[in-house]
């Protein structure tokens, strides 16, 4: 006579019942919280893209003084370069020592 195994079913769905519940009303609370969770993270990238640090002023105003210096000093060379390539003749105090 062989023997018979016992049938893992009634072992598995007693199982299932006890664990199947607490992952379903996780996911439940996963995805009602989920709305929630991102319209307050938008709701705090909102307020910190609209209010600016005095760090973050200090940093942009710096950024663009020295933007403006260096537009200023590629000017510079640019009418340097041109007095340069147009010669003596072309330059102011050229033609002041010039008596003629």
């Amino acid at each position: 006579m062989t023997r018979r195994r016992p049938c893992p079913t009634p072992v598995l769905a007693l199982a299932l019942l006890l664990f199947l519940p607490a992952c379903v009303a996780r996911t439940a609370v996963d995805v009602v919280t989920l709305p929630v969770k991102a319209a307050v993270e938008l709701g705090e990238a909102v307020v910190d893209a609209a209010t600016e640090s005095e760090a973050e002023r200090d940093r942009k105003r710096g950024r663009a003084l020295r933007e403006q210096e260096e537009a200023a000093a590629r000017e510079a060379r640019r009418l340097e370069k041109e007095r340069q390539r147009a010669g003596p003749e072309a330059r102011p105090e050229a033609r002041l020592a010039d008596p003629g």
